[in-house]
């Protein structure tokens, strides 16, 4: 039984219920059979391992028939959901700090030559070597991270990649849009923190940075070790001492090779972190440290001279890893300049958090059931991912009204530290006391269906596994600040 105050009770029960009914407005289409389908993935007992079992669930009304009619023709207002999401209580970091992550999980659909639009996706194996590309969907997803030590995550908006997508386009649109929602829906206001947004070495953050600068976000994401950038001009005074003959004045300072210190200046920011799990770890912060762009890539439409996107550059160094393994050195840039030590605090501390999202990928795959249907068009896998987006959503609204359910062999667990799995176990009982606006089903007997001995005339056309294309149009757009998306 929770030991919460019967008004913080009811406030959680009120929220939940709101949420729920807010959610079934945004259903355009068999809008009772979308709401019930994501009640029985949230009753269901253990993971989800096809989504016709779930028809047996007793919160499930309908038939199998009406499950898959909803996935392949069901409606859902995205844009009006997205708002729903953004308008939500959101955990905040220190000083009311909103931290996002964003993240690329696949769907992996290999054996699915009728299924339109898929990629080749980026698979790590248990080896670096073993890194493997496999046919699927790809999906970014961006969230709201907790401070602290745990796996729970506030999943705000998730976009399939197309074949034709450009990754940082995309990337750089859906940050831009979570962004106006938040301030749209009163989540940040002037004179609040920038909104910090986390990502892996798989994003060019520089990039982002330039294209994101109009808005009030900071981004921090990891770079690799074996870059190399520049150390920011020298000052007048200092370049009339070391070139007294004169000359143009230099664009970029020199070198900063990640891999070599001998080309390291003294650190601007220095601290030193006691952590129970790494040792002591220490990192150093230089200011003003940028890439020098070129025209290629990402920047080969860019109009008129390239710009200098100027951040500060991290070295985060720990005693150890898990099992007393000698850890490698982690390089963060961040768009901001001129920080302090509490700073390059909260963006290596930030960075660690990122790892929570993995948490609820797996979660959502293993127990939710989301890589599971063998659905055959991209639209029900969309569709089906906002939905199990949504049953997160109110495991983590249900979450202070939960009760530990554990198994006789499981630790005991305090309320506030119940994992998603956990508050799963016992929504069932939270449901009995929420609002549920699906009606009761109308029985109309069963179709007649193929003949027998009649064959399918109308065979699924088969599609070829598309490849990542980076249109230089849309790259030149999305360096506009300002530009309506």
């Amino acid at each position: 039984m929770s030991l919460l105050p019967d008004a913080v009770r009811r406030e959680a029960f009120a929220e939940a219920s709101r949420f729920r009914g807010e959610f079934y407005e945004c259903l355009t289409a068999r809008r009772d059979e979308l709401f019930e389908l994501v009640d029985a993935v949230l009753c269901a007992d253990g993971p989800v391992k096809t989504p016709v079992d779930l028809t047996l669930v007793p919160e499930h009304r309908r038939g199998h028939g009406a499950l898959y009619g909803a996935l392949n023709r069901g409606g859902v207002d995205v844009a009006r959901l997205r708002a729903v999401l953004a308008g939500l209580p959101l955990p905040r970091f220190e000083g009311g700090r909103l931290v996002l992550a964003v993240d690329v999980s696949p769907w992996l659909r290999s054996d699915a030559p009728c299924s339109a639009e898929r990629l080749f996706c980026h698979v790590y194996g248990r080896a670096k070597s073993a890194s493997q590309f496999i046919p699927g969907w790809p999906y970014s997803f961006v969230a709201i991270l907790e401070p602290g030590a745990t796996s729970w995550t506030s999943v705000l908006d998730v976009v399939r990649l197309g074949p034709e997508d450009d990754a940082t386009a995309v990337t750089a649109a859906q940050l831009r849009a979570v962004a106006e929602r938040l301030i749209s829906a009163g989540q940040w206001a002037p004179g609040d923190p920038d909104i910090t947004i986390v990502m892996d070495a798989g994003y060019d953050v520089t990039r982002l940075a330039w294209v994101l600068r109009d808005l009030p976000v900071e981004l921090v994401g990891r770079v690799r070790g074996d870059r190399v950038m520049r150390l920011p001009k020298p000052s007048p005074k200092e370049y009339a001492l070391a070139y007294p003959q004169g000359g143009r004045p230099p664009k970029h300072g020199k070198e900063f090779r990640f891999a070599k210190p001998e080309t390291w200046p003294e650190a601007a920011v220095t601290t030193v972190t006691d952590t129970a799990n790494y040792g002591k770890a220490e990192a150093r912060a230089w200011d003003r440290v940028h890439p020098r762009l070129t025209h290629r890539s990402a920047w080969l439409e860019h109009d008129g001279e390239l710009p200098l996107v100027e951040g500060t550059l991290v070295r985060l160094k720990v005693e150890n890893l898990s099992k007393e393994r000698e850890a490698p050195p982690v390089w963060l840039w961040s768009s901001k300049t001129g920080a302090t030590p509490a700073d390059v605090e909260l963006w290596w501390q930030v960075f660690l958090r990122r790892f929570d999202l993995e948490h609820t990928f797996r979660f959502t795959k293993q127990t939710l059931g989301w890589t599971t249907p063998k659905v055959r068009t991209p639209e029900a896998a969309d569709r089906w991912t906002w939905l199990l987006v949504i049953a997160h959503t109110q495991l983590r609204l249900a979450r202070p009204l939960a009760t530990d359910l554990r198994r006789p062999w499981e630790k005991p667990t305090r309320p506030e530290r119940l994992t998603p799995a956990r508050v799963r176990r016992g929504f069932r009982n939270i449901r009995a006391h929420l609002l549920c606006p699906a009606r009761v089903p109308q029985p109309r007997g069963t179709g007649p269906g193929r003949p027998p001995g009649t064959k399918n005339r109308h065979p699924a056309p088969r599609y070829d596994v598309g490849k990542t294309v980076k249109r230089p149009e849309t790259l030149k757009a999305i360096g506009r600040p300002g530009r309506s998306w």
